[in-house]
């Protein structure tokens, strides 16, 4: 008995480099919305956004969950990105939350007729490696870099084409808006400081940037990915309250939320609908993880028609009951077109769109 005690308690105690995605929770996005300086709809149709849960395992817990249904394993290397380290990894989510909100208002709003300008303002440093010159330096995920030296940076490849002919060993200056990242997942930017960085040499694992202009490998190395920071001119006021909520893929189900709270008539048809995908400005939509789960998470939640990316159509249609009609979309005119068919009405804003 003894043995098997001590067993047991260095199983609870052992961690395994695996999490477990399990159905999380399906909820109404209009009840996180708050608009203000637009005409609204005064009915919300049932759309729902879903998650999963991401648990960190023991491998007592590793061992029991085999046994349990609807468990999807997932290494730590499937999470993030190699040499990534998994701290990083709840600030990753949050920072992929906040561009999928910005993504999903400028969809929405642009589906329904309106201009949307954006201004470049600088690169959004997405990942850290540890070790690496960046991570040296302090930087973290979702600081904004906005210049180099003494000219300003105003997107990703402005930073790697400044530093990417510098020698290794050269310090450099980084204009930097630190991001403060709350415990419920809410971003927001300091003020613009300096923070001097050392390059070092570019790992011969690195792959060419790509950018315009910028020929093989970096001869500096900063050790950091990076994304376009853009600002984006809106009419009113939208928030969307995601509260500890992390990822990218309640962008369709946000945006198809905004249109119907923005648009006259019913986007649904009054059908109870899920959906699930990322959302891009330009209204493409992208694959996303854990669908099954989600697909259990939404028959659970009572939805009878759940829009995902066309390219797991087969998975949610192996995790459904009859019951629940699935639909695979690339586009959000996809989604739209597709409610159509099922008896929603097209979107026609109720403010006039500039």
């Amino acid at each position: 008995m003894a043995i098997v005690l001590v067993v047991v308690v260095g199983l609870r105690a052992w961690t395994v480099p695996y999490y477990a995605l399990t159905p999380g929770q399906a909820t109404r996005v209009s009840s996180l919305v708050t608009i203000r300086g637009l005409r609204t709809n005064p009915h919300h149709d049932p759309i729902l956004l879903t998650d999963v849960y991401l648990q960190s395992l023991s491998a007592w817990q590793w061992l029991i969950m085999h046994f349990e249904s609807h468990v999807q394993f997932v290494s730590a290397g499937q999470l993030i990105e190699p040499g990534v380290p998994s701290s990083e990894l709840i600030n990753q989510g949050y920072l992929e939350m906040s561009d999928s909100k910005t993504a999903a208002q400028v969809a929405a709003l642009r589906s329904l007729g309106w201009t949307i300008p954006s201004t470049p303002v600088g690169a959004t440093v997405t990942g850290v490696a540890d070790p690496s010159p960046a991570y040296r330096a302090g930087l973290a995920v979702a600081d904004r870099v906005v210049g180099v030296g003494n000219s300003p940076v105003t997107s990703a490849c402005g930073l790697i084409s400044a530093v990417h002919l510098l020698a290794p060993g050269t310090r450099v200056r980084l204009d930097l808006e630190r991001a403060r990242v709350s415990a419920s997942g809410v971003i927001s930017y300091a003020s613009p400081r300096g923070v001097w960085v050392r390059t070092g040499v570019t790992p011969s694992a690195a792959t060419p940037s790509g950018c315009p202009g910028v020929e093989g490998r970096d001869h500096s190395w900063l050790g950091i990915s990076l994304e376009n920071a853009l600002n984006y001119r809106l009419p009113g006021s939208i928030s969307i309250n995601t509260a500890n909520i992390g990822g990218p893929s309640a962008g369709l189900a946000m945006t198809l939320t905004l249109i119907n709270e923005l648009s006259a008539g019913s986007l649904t048809g009054h059908r109870v609908v899920a959906a699930t995908g990322t959302i891009n400005p330009q209204g493409q939509v992208g694959d996303v993880g854990g669908v099954a789960e989600k697909t259990v998470a939404v028959q659970r939640a009572g939805a009878t028609v759940f829009i995902v990316p066309s390219v797991e159509v087969a998975t949610a249609r192996a995790a459904a009951t009859p019951g629940l009609r699935v639909i695979g979309v690339t586009t959000l005119n996809q989604a739209l077109a597709a409610l159509r068919r099922l008896g929603g009405q097209r979107p026609v804003s109720l403010s006039r769109p500039r």
